[in-house]
């Protein structure tokens, strides 16, 4: 029993966490990136019909998420309460 409460500590050390965001952020953004790459395969105008406003509308939306995601990454105590 006291193992695996040992074992449960061992997962949130700084050290623990900083390693499992390693090996998750690496492995997502690397799907990412290769998505992006595939996106890019459609811009072959010999396989593919499309409009600039077709463009438009994928890259605001990728620019979109892209600014919503790096916002949850910057830290703010504006929002914390506290009594001190």
């Amino acid at each position: 029993m006291n193992d695996d409460i040992e074992a449960r500590k061992a997962l949130y050390t700084p050290e623990a966490k900083q390693e499992r965001f390693k090996r998750v952020a690496e492995k997502r953004t690397n799907r990412i990136l290769n998505d992006l790459r595939l996106l890019g395969n459609t811009s072959n105008k010999s396989l593919y019909s499309y409009t600039r406003a077709d463009i438009d509308k994928i890259f605001n939306a990728v620019d979109t998420r892209k600014t919503e995601i790096r916002a949850k990454f910057k830290t703010s105590n504006r929002d914390n309460f506290t009594l001190d």
